[in-house]
């Protein structure tokens, strides 16, 4: 092999990669072959860059050792080294080196202005002699630059916010909008929202339309700041709806005449409405007008249609009825638009309000009750004729109602009726109270017809005594308004007798009476706790036991009365008191 040719042998660097991990079903892991950079980076790694190179003494050592060998520790660490300059030109050198850095850096800098692309050369004025002028303008025109920015940046933000507030006004109204749904009955027709305010759907048959709009509310100036009340939606309702309206019951003794009948005393001052009012509360008073319309259309209907002994009376917006004989039902609708009235009429005189609210309050009760009425009387269609299956349907044709029955079950009372009858109860109650009891939280006070008040504690034994003794005297009180209308003459009257037995609770009262021809005298005396005592006095003429006196001889003496007689008040006939005094006055009074 000796003398054999020459053969080059090239030696690399092993392939295979170090195995980074061997996972347990025997697959390994190798670790990554470094790039380039990576590569020259691990070798730059293991280069002392500390250590002169232009030492002699190190000089053979380093030209023997690779570039990339790392450095002998060195013995004494911690000793300071000092190597003095052992070349002359070693400062020269220093020097040049320097001066190239410095110039590599220039040479970078000017390639980097010639580019104009990141740095730019300015002159420095070394003149001060400049004029302030060029520097007023140079500043003015940065000043215009800025200013310009400022002012697209404003636009812009301008632009921003007035978007967004439209935005929110637009959620603002979807939102207002879906309150006012959830409320009322709202449809879209075309590219309008109406709305629906009247009964309908709870059963009235009124034929007003009552459709108000929906209006998106676009006054906002959204320059100036937003108003507390502003609302983004606004209601139009129909014009003989708008204003406030109430139905205005009263009952009086004298009733005026035909001709002074109408509309000019029937408004009662409305307070001012604000200019600003919600959604709300213009459809609440609206839907108030349209119930109270309904109400008067209902009782004029009837007014018209009932036969009655004294007719009623329909004229404008007034109905006038008579319940009782010199009595005057007047039930008036009473409807406010808030229109300034012209100047040439009359100022209103101020009058007492006899407006009757219970019966106003009846009225609109009575008016849902007829609502609810005709949702139940509706009844679904039927066919005529079924198979025979339930008892009930084979039941329906021999069962069934004739014409007669049918119109004895649809006669019923009309809401003028009921109104009527509920005024006549009202007008008899108010006669017969003589006494008002206000019950507080820790006494009562008792407000008489006359004025007087009494104070009671809470003892209900108090109140007991205090009811007994108004009892006896009502029955004194019923003596004296009889003998009024029979004709009789009150000799006397008290309602707290000082004479006869005390009473333990309050007094008792007493009243005398005589028939029309001075005949006969009832006398009656009433106590809480003793009861009613009747007395009757005759004229001596009359009375057969009296003994003949010697003294009175003259005829004209047998017209005195003579001693009282008390009358067994058990057994009189009569259903209360006040019969049974009747029946006696009655008995007692001479017929012509």
């Amino acid at each position: 092999m000796s003398g054999g040719p020459a053969v080059r042998v090239s030696i690399e660097s092993q392939c295979e990669r170090q195995v980074q991990e061997v996972s347990l079903d025997g697959l390994e892991t190798y670790v990554p072959l470094l790039s380039m950079s990576q590569n020259l980076a691990k070798l730059a790694q293991w280069m002392d860059f500390d250590q002169s190179s232009d030492s002699e003494q190190d000089g053979p050592e380093r030209e023997s050792r690779e570039p990339w060998s790392k450095p002998e520790p060195e013995e004494d660490e911690g000793a300071v080294k000092f190597q003095p300059s052992l070349w002359p030109w070693d400062s020269v050198r220093n020097n040049l080196r320097g001066a190239l850095t410095e110039m590599c850096v220039l040479h970078d800098v000017l390639s980097v202005l010639k580019e104009k692309k990141y740095m730019a050369l300015d002159p420095v004025s070394q003149d001060p002699s400049t004029p302030q002028v060029f520097q007023l303008i140079s500043k003015k025109k940065s000043l215009a630059t800025a200013a310009q920015l400022l002012l697209k940046g404003a636009e812009k933000l301008n632009k921003s916010l007035a978007e967004n507030q439209e935005q929110r006004r637009q959620r603002d109204f979807n939102s207002e909008l879906l309150r006012l749904r959830s409320q009322w009955k709202l449809r879209k027709v075309g590219d309008k929202i109406l709305g629906d305010l009247s009964y309908r759907s709870a059963g009235s048959l009124f034929p007003h339309h009552g459709t108000f709009e929906v209006i998106k509310n676009t006054d906002l100036d959204l320059d100036k700041k937003v108003p507390d009340d502003y609302c983004p939606l606004s209601v139009q309702i129909p014009s003989d709806l708008e204003g406030s309206a109430y139905i205005k019951v009263s009952i009086q003794k004298q009733s005026p005449d035909i001709g002074d009948l109408g509309t000019v005393s029937l408004f009662r001052r409305q307070p001012k409405a604000k200019p600003g009012k919600t959604w709300h509360v213009k459809l609440e008073a609206a839907q108030n007008v349209l119930l109270c319309k309904e109400i008067f259309a209902q009782l004029s209907r009837e007014a018209v249609q009932i036969k009655s002994q004294i007719p009623h009376i329909v004229v404008k917006n007034q109905i006038i009825s008579q319940p009782f004989p010199g009595l005057q039902l007047s039930i008036s609708l009473c409807h406010s638009t808030g229109e300034k009235r012209s100047q040439g009429a009359s100022p209103e005189k101020s009058k007492p309000d006899d407006h009757l609210y219970v019966l106003e309050h009846n009225l609109h009760q009575l008016i849902r009750e007829f609502h609810k009425q005709t949702l139940s009387s509706v009844v679904m269609p039927h066919p005529a004729s079924a198979p025979f299956g339930h008892k009930r349907l084979r039941l329906a044709g021999p069962m069934a109602y004739d014409k007669a029955e049918i119109s004895s079950l649809q006669q019923s009372e009309g809401l003028l009726e009921k109104i009527i009858k509920q005024a006549k109860h009202i007008f008899l109650r108010s006669r017969s109270i003589q006494l008002q009891l206000n019950i507080g939280v820790e006494q009562i006070r008792v407000v008489h017809r006359d004025g007087r008040v009494i104070t009671l504690s809470h003892q209900e034994q108090e109140l007991q005594d205090f009811l007994l003794s108004q009892m006896s005297q009502h029955q004194v009180h019923a003596v004296q308004q009889l003998a009024k209308v029979m004709g009789w003459h009150v000799l006397s009257f008290s309602n707290h007798v000082g004479l006869g037995p005390i009473e333990s609770i309050g007094n008792a009262s007493a009243i005398t009476v005589t028939s029309p021809n001075g005949e006969y005298t009832i006398s009656v005396r009433n106590g809480p706790e003793s009861g009613c005592k009747v007395l009757v006095q005759f004229p001596r003429s009359q009375a057969k036991e009296l003994p003949k006196s010697d003294v009175l001889q003259d005829a004209r003496w047998t017209h005195l009365r003579g001693p009282y007689k008390e009358v067994h008040w058990s057994r009189m006939e009569g259903r209360n008191f006040v019969y049974k005094m009747e029946l006696l006055m009655a008995a007692l009074t001479p017929c012509p």
